[in-house]
Parts: structure tokens; C-alpha cells; sequence
């Protein structure tokens, strides 16, 4: 079976997510609990401030898959909605078909570190 991985409203007034880091790569073995990808949120068209308000998300797989296809690299921006991964369930079946469903995963808030994309880039 084919799943995606879209991008999903992790605080509501988000518009989209800049890609920090990439965990795996594509036909990556992929077990429960891997990281991966860690995203950045910035609020600051949202909320005026001095210091801008951006929040670091972590994506942890909550089943085991193949990576088939990664659609983004380090500092993409991505909006609401868009595909970033494809996954199956067997390393060798077609993507060209139609997703079965969205992976299941879950998101913890991180701080940031020295790996990210922010900061490390100008």
C-alpha cells in the first residue's frame, strides 16, 4: 500500500513550514518511532513582534514503511497541504498508483540545533 505524508496545521495561524533537516532518504527502511524530518514554523506575518515567533516540529513515524519518494530538501518552504514524502508498505511496489492513505506519524515541538537549515544558511 502507498501512503503520503501532506502537510499537515500544527498551530492554526501557520500558513506553512520551512524543511530544517532530512532523516532518511529515499528507500530508507523505515521503523516505528524513526525521525524523518524536523520543520520550523514562523508566525511573524501572523503575530508582530520584535523577536519573530518560530517554533521547531519534529516528525516521528507511528508505523513501519519504505521511504519511496522525498518531494523537499533543507530550507524548502512548504505550504498547507503540500506532498512532502511517499511511503509503501513493500520496498519494490509501483508509485504510480493512488495513496491509500496519510502515514501516521506524530509531531513533537523541539528546540533547535546545530543540524537545522535555520541558522546555518544566509
Amino acid at each position: 500500500m502507498l501512503y503520503e505524508f501532506k502537510l499537515p496545521v500544527i498551530v492554526p495561524q501557520m500558513s506553512g513550514a520551512t524543511v530544517e533537516c532530512l532523516y532518511s532518504a529515499r528507500d530508507d527502511s523505515l521503523r516505528l518511532g524513526s525521525k524523518l524530518m524536523d520543520l520550523s514554523v514562523d508566525l511573524s506575518s501572523a503575530f508582530a513582534q520584535e523577536c519573530p515567533p518560530v517554533s521547531f516540529y519534529r516528525l516521528v513515524l507511528r508505523e513501519a514503511v519504505y521511504l519511496r519518494q522525498i518531494d523537499v530538501q533543507p530550507g524548502q518552504h512548504c505550504a498547507l497541504g503540500d506532498r512532502i514524502a511517499l511511503f509503501s508498505t513493500d520496498p519494490s511496489e509501483p508509485i504510480d498508483q493512488e495513496t491509500t492513505r496519510q502515514v501516521r506519524y506524530t509531531i513533537a515541538g523541539i528546540i533547535h540545533h546545530d543540524g537545522m537549515w535555520t541558522g546555518s544558511h544566509s
